[in-house]
């Protein structure tokens, strides 16, 4: 079976987009703006892409403050597919949606609640995951960390702070992975695949994005590399309020993870050899550096 039949239903892996993506895409797009004709986004956007996380999503939404650090929220579930119902549930729970009619991935999703953030104008935008293992508690602190200019994009680590997952192959690849990130950007850090973050919106648009699902590590690679001032605030990872991860095994995920890793990589450093210098920004506050662990690119 093709990559353009796949059914609904089926949860895409693939390291490269499926060749119908950008034609789901912008069919979702052209749905969201019916639904939502002149929409105008509030200064901070949280994206949270969604699998069949009917059961989750609803909690999800309801940890979110309507307003962080004096900054009101717009909520955006991107559903990649489901049929389960998410799409309507995250929708009670008010949250904005745009839904894709069949999975296309992670990276996908994401890369499509980026678009409409900016669009709609948001100054900020935040991810969490739609399973409630990541605390919006901890955003307030990011958020003063990019409203003080002392970083670009900051991530929840669950190294700095704790995880209550008990799979240690799981987090012996956490600790790896930033460890061969840490050397290759010359940036100290210590979670390179969180899934709470926030970043200026205008960095989604700028960093280089094509994985359809191990999204994570291609963005903070490319901000690194890019000169983007990158942060990190301790956070706990929780386990899933319900259901499975839908990862895939262990090491197949490790090895597409370290794929992914090495191809941006190189990709990034091909760039940078046209790209035109970054102006360079204010040294961080020591406090502030130390406390959360600010890291600035080297390249």
């Amino acid at each position: 079976m093709s990559r353009r039949e796949q059914p609904a239903g089926v949860t895409y892996h693939g390291l490269r987009e499926a060749p119908d993506t950008s034609e789901i895409t912008a069919a979702a797009l052209t749905a969201f703006a019916e639904a939502y004709p002149d929409l105008k986004l509030q200064p901070l956007v949280i994206v949270i892409a969604a699998l069949n996380e009917a059961d989750n999503i609803g909690a999800v939404l309801d940890e979110v403050p309507h307003q962080i650090a004096d900054l009101p929220v717009s909520l955006l579930v991107i559903d990649d597919g489901s049929t389960d119902g998410t799409t309507e549930v995250a929708q009670r729970h008010g949250a904005l949606v745009c839904t894709l009619k069949v999975n296309r991935g992670h990276g996908v999703a994401l890369r499509l609640g980026y678009r409409i953030a900016r669009e709609g104008g948001a100054r900020y935008i935040g991810t969490l995951d739609g399973d409630g293992q990541w605390d919006p508690a901890d955003l307030p602190a990011m958020v003063a960390l990019l409203e003080s200019g002392q970083a670009d994009f900051v991530l929840g680590s669950r190294q700095l702070g704790q995880t209550e997952n008990t799979d240690a192959f799981r987090n012996l690849g956490v600790k790896f992975f930033a460890r061969v990130i840490s050397q290759l950007t010359g940036s100290r850090i210590t979670d390179t695949s969180s899934g709470l973050r926030l970043m200026q919106a205008g960095l989604t648009g700028t960093v280089t994005q094509t994985q359809p699902q191990y999204q994570t590590s291609e963005l903070l690679i490319g901000a690194l590399l890019q000169g983007y001032r990158v942060a990190e605030v301790p956070t706990v990872m929780r386990q899933r309020l319900s259901g499975e991860s839908r990862k895939g095994r262990n090491l197949a995920y490790g090895l597409r993870y370290a794929r992914v890793i090495a191809d941006t990589y190189r990709r990034e450093r091909r760039a940078a050899k046209t790209r035109p210098p970054k102006a360079a920004h204010p040294p961080a506050d020591r406090a502030t550096a130390d406390t959360a662990s600010a890291s600035q690119s080297q390249p």
